[in-house]
């Protein structure tokens, strides 16, 4: 399935200078051949001399049957067929190589997805992907990054998509049940002070205006005492920038609010990431 589904989304050979995945199928003493993975059917050539930069005793210390790896197109010869496909691991970066590594595997995941959506809808995953695939990687650039959004914010996203409205809800349901959306949490601590008689008024209604703000989807809000005049708010994101921007809305509501009530001591502090 992965394959098939590559093919429709890719060129059917690599170009000279791409990243490319591929698994190690046959080490000799002096190169070993790699099955590229996002291309069916196709294997390329690693000269032992693209191996890596470090002097080498045996080919082996570095690679080995059935190790995946990341490599770089340096020769593409079309006259033959199958083209004969030269590639380097020693000429990719390590940060390339870890973007492409992750890049592949969240690729892996959302067509593992979208193979379970076909079959819940009675469809093939190529016919899946042809109606609602390529609209979402188009909307969201890539499709992993749609099926997230869509766990987060549910049939919204689909609703203007032209998807058949009896299955946005099992679309939504199997995506809820297979991707796990990562969280961020980032933590601070409010004080708020005063000696007015009704001061423990006053803060509660400062901190509950806090509460009230509006939150992005996906986005949770925590609140509690940690010993008076302390309070720690906890803002629980699927990334660092959404939940920076709750975190500062809610803290600049409390401390306008605290102001405008008077109450003497209002300051906040955020707290390190560990």
């Amino acid at each position: 399935m992965v394959n098939i589904l590559s093919s429709l989304r890719r060129r059917k050979i690599p170009e000279v200078g791409e990243l490319v995945i591929g698994t190690v199928k046959k080490v000799f003493e002096y190169g070993a051949y790699v099955k590229l993975e996002e291309y069916e059917g196709l294997e390329a050539y690693l000269p032992w001399s693209e191996i890596t930069t470090k002097w080498m005793r045996d080919i082996r210390d570095y690679v080995r049957e059935g190790q995946r790896i990341v490599a770089k197109v340096i020769r593409v010869d079309k006259r033959k067929y199958p083209p004969h496909i030269d590639i380097s691991m020693k000429r990719v970066s390590s940060g390339e190589q870890r973007i492409k590594m992750m890049r592949w595997k969240r690729e892996q995941k959302a067509l593992r997805v979208l193979e379970l959506l076909a079959e819940k809808l009675g469809k093939s995953a190529e016919e899946l992907y042809e109606i609602l695939g390529k609209k979402l990687e188009r909307a969201y650039g890539e499709l992993l990054a749609a099926f997230e959004e869509i766990a987060i914010r549910g049939p919204e996203v689909l609703r203007t998509m032209g998807i058949p409205n009896e299955w946005i809800d099992v679309i939504v349901e199997e995506i809820k049940r297979h991707v796990e959306v990562k969280k961020v949490k980032i933590k601070g601590i409010i004080t708020l002070r005063t000696l007015k008689p009704n001061g423990v008024e006053l803060i509660k209604k400062a901190l509950t205006k806090g509460l009230e703000v509006k939150t992005a989807p996906g986005t949770s809000v925590r609140m509690y005492s940690i010993g008076s005049p302390r309070y720690r708010v906890e803002i629980t994101s699927t990334d660092y920038k959404t939940a920076e921007k709750v975190m500062k809305n809610i803290v600049n509501e409390i401390l306008r609010i605290a102001k405008q009530l008077g109450i003497e001591e209002a300051s906040f502090q955020r707290e390190e990431l560990r």
